[in-house]
């Protein structure tokens, strides 16, 4: 690979870091050819992009990225692959349910909106972390619920005030 070419990938990388506010890097070292592919697979059903990188080129890039990326630099030794999301927890849901198979890939780190996470000992807890789309759904959930008790109790409050008033005027 030429300089140009190096310089080329690392200016691509720095835009997809930037682009991207959620980052995983896994280990998939010792997968055979069809648990990649049905790795790859997995990934393009779930809308995450995944690239086998240079550590060199990743380093570089994140280096020249805007983004803060503390200790996450550190863990780019031996094979590193790139995981990119627009869902925070769908890379780890990924991993979570491939290693059901298999005792890969393993996770090395995280950037998620601006939260660096370091080893595969956090794997359980990204998988917790709640999408956008889950959280919005939360608080309108929550915001309905009392709207609906007041009014199912107006109804069934209504209800009994009208046969009260005919139990009354019947007398």
């Amino acid at each position: 690979m030429t300089r140009e070419e190096k310089a080329t990938v690392i200016e691509d990388l720095t835009a997809q870091l930037a682009d991207n506010a959620n980052i995983y890097l896994a280990d998939i070292s010792g997968l055979d050819a069809v648990a990649t592919s049905n790795l790859r697979r997995a990934c393009f059903k779930a809308n995450i992009k995944l690239a086998v990188i240079k550590n060199t080129l990743l380093a570089k890039a994140m280096e020249a990225s805007d983004k803060e990326f503390g200790e996450l630099p550190d863990v780019l030794k031996g094979n590193t692959s790139l995981m990119l999301s627009e869902t925070g927890n769908a890379p780890a849901k990924l991993i979570k349910n491939f290693r059901k198979k298999s005792d890969k890939p393993l996770l090395k780190g995280a950037f998620i909106a601006e939260a660096i996470y370091i080893g595969d000992e956090n794997l359980d807890s990204l998988v917790n972390i709640k999408s956008k789309e889950e959280v919005i759904g939360e608080i309108i959930g929550l915001l309905q619920s009392p709207a609906k008790n007041v009014i199912s109790g107006l109804k069934s409050g209504g209800g009994k005030l009208a046969g009260i008033l005919k139990t009354l005027s019947e007398k």
